[in-house]
């Protein structure tokens, strides 16, 4: 079966858009991105369209892609001090000279709505009101949409990155699971795909998951989306592996839908968590 995640998404932001309404005074939504890379641009525009369908009130900062870190952190200090700003999205990649830990802690916890300040990170891992990253979150939706425990599954995680592999495994684990990290690398992955209910791919590797590696019924959560040629891809060989599985995810048209949704959702708890904290 395809999770839908086009769909889900539908669905699901005309509930948000229901709630957002009701709000007495608009959300605010700061976007800042650094240089020009195509696959951004492109990024920023998909969730313009969305913030333009809610009727959220947003701001793209464009910098250049020589911006000292110390403008960076001004800007986002500004945005922090903003009354009429509930989110900041930092819009990665950064420019490898800009130093990412310093500038994402930065941002203010209540407006951090990507969920990679420490003190989320903390939050979440101990289970307290935290942001969750939006590609997370989504991928967590999508599943309880579908009706697809959790609990005592086999679940590996090929992938280790600081918005996806390892704040999955955090939340994961505090669930009754058990959860294995891989990444593209890891000698003899089959051993560990093979042995799994649920497989959430995030590995940026083409055809990475591939008949061989896995077991038939098993679950496929494919997180990467590579453009080749004009052609777009995941680390999952689609076709080939979708008549294996019991679930799968398009690429794209999967989890892509569900980090924009989420985005939004991030954004509506942030301005209700920064006007509560106004009262």
């Amino acid at each position: 079966m395809i999770l839908d995640g086009n769909k889900v998404k539908k669905e699901l932001l005309i509930e948000l858009q229901n709630k957002i309404e009701k709000l007495p005074s608009k959300i605010g939504l700061a976007i800042i991105q650094i240089g020009t890379n195509p696959n951004t641009t492109s990024f920023i525009k998909q969730k313009i369209i969305v913030l333009k369908e809610l009727n959220i009130n947003y701001h793209l900062y464009n910098l250049e892609e020589n911006v000292l870190e110390q403008d960076v952190i001004e800007l986002i200090e500004d945005l922090n001090k903003d009354a009429n700003i509930d989110g900041i999205l930092l819009q990665l990649p950064l420019p490898a000279k800009l130093n990412l830990n310093t500038i994402r802690n930065k941002i203010n916890p209540l407006k951090d709505i990507d969920g990679f300040n420490n003190i989320n990170i903390a939050k979440v891992l101990n289970k307290e009101v935290g942001f969750v990253p939006c590609t997370v979150r989504g991928i967590l939706t999508l599943l309880n949409y579908y009706n697809i425990s959790l609990t005592e599954k086999n679940i590996v995680i090929i992938g280790r990155s600081m918005h996806i592999g390892k704040p999955l495994l955090n939340i994961l684990t505090t669930i009754d699971a058990t959860i294995t990290i891989c990444n593209r690398k890891t000698k003899n992955l089959a051993y560990y795909t093979k042995n799994a209910d649920i497989i959430i791919t995030a590995a940026n590797h083409k055809n990475l998951i591939i008949p061989d590696i896995i077991k038939k019924g098993s679950i496929v959560i494919d997180v990467t989306f590579i453009k080749d040629e004009n052609k777009i891809f995941g680390d999952a060989d689609f076709e080939k592996i979708k008549n294996i599985c019991s679930y799968i995810t398009p690429v794209p048209g999967g989890v892509g839908p569900m980090t924009v949704y989420s985005l939004m959702a991030n954004l509506y708890d942030a301005y209700l968590l920064n006007h509560n904290q106004q009262k």
